[in-house]
């Protein structure tokens, strides 16, 4: 691992609401090359970009448009990954590999999401003049123009499958507000420590320093007081699921 940076992780409809995915994902590709003066960015073989949603401004490769827009030369190949929650995850291992084997050298790999602008989407009609009216879907999160023929709990939300993994496991409510104050504290400390300050980027035009969905000041007794948002009674609540943000990661990895 060469060299990683990211920017601030923007909160729903936040502070990063205005800037585009493809815009993210270029800032943090830029910033690693202009922190590697040493390194022609024509070494760079590939720039692999994980990517969820993928429905709008991304423009079907990210990690390509990202490359384009960084102003890495044309040379320098672009592929997305999608793993859902596990995509950027998934790009670093397919670098990781593509290097242990000897295919590669010099690889860019990250992660961008901008789950405040995923569009609206709607099926495209079989009749030129339908009558009927029309669907939109959010591709902010979850599934959407799903095959009628998949069993609904293949299809079940991010929210009701952690149910069913706490009723599995015996994960209490209490256990999981814990863990989530805990979360939001360490993150807190960790930014006032300076931990973050050689690994964060700001993007232009927005006055972002750190983090937007950390509240220092939770706990698990406040938490506690949430109603469950998938599940009635259920576990899972707005404080102590995983917020929907919007930012952008790139770890340069090599041999």
């Amino acid at each position: 691992i060469y060299d990683a940076v990211r920017t601030p992780f923007g909160r729903f409809g936040g502070s990063l609401a205005s800037i585009r995915p493809d815009d993210l994902a270029a800032t943090v590709v830029a910033e690693i090359a202009r922190r590697s003066p040493e390194l022609d960015p024509a070494q760079i073989q590939e720039v692999i970009f994980g990517n969820a949603n993928g429905a709008g401004e991304e423009n079907r490769n990210e990690g390509r448009m990202a490359a384009l827009l960084a102003g890495l030369p044309m040379s320098v190949a672009g592929t997305t990954v999608n793993r859902l929650c596990g995509s950027s995850l998934d790009a670093a291992i397919i670098a990781s590999r593509a290097i242990e084997t000897g295919d590669a050298e010099i690889l860019l790999t990250g992660g961008v999401e901008s789950m405040s602008r995923a569009p609206w989407v709607m099926q495209k009609p079989e009749a030129t003049f339908p009558a009927g009216n029309a669907t939109l879907h959010s591709t902010t999160l979850g599934w959407r123009l799903v095959n009628s023929k998949m069993p609904a709990e293949w299809t079940a939300s991010l929210g009701e499958c952690n149910e069913q993994l706490q009723e599995e496991f015996g994960i209490s409510r209490e256990r999981q507000d814990e863990f989530a104050a805990s979360s939001h504290q360490r993150a807190n400390a960790a930014w006032d420590q300076g931990f973050y300050d050689d690994l964060v980027v700001a993007v232009e035009g927005v006055d972002l320093a750190r983090d937007e969905s950390i509240r220092p000041s939770t706990t698990a007794e406040s938490l506690a007081k949430l109603k469950p948002s998938f599940r009635t009674p259920g576990t899972i609540t707005a404080g102590n699921a995983s917020p929907l943000s919007d930012g952008a990661s790139a770890v340069l990895l090599g041999s």
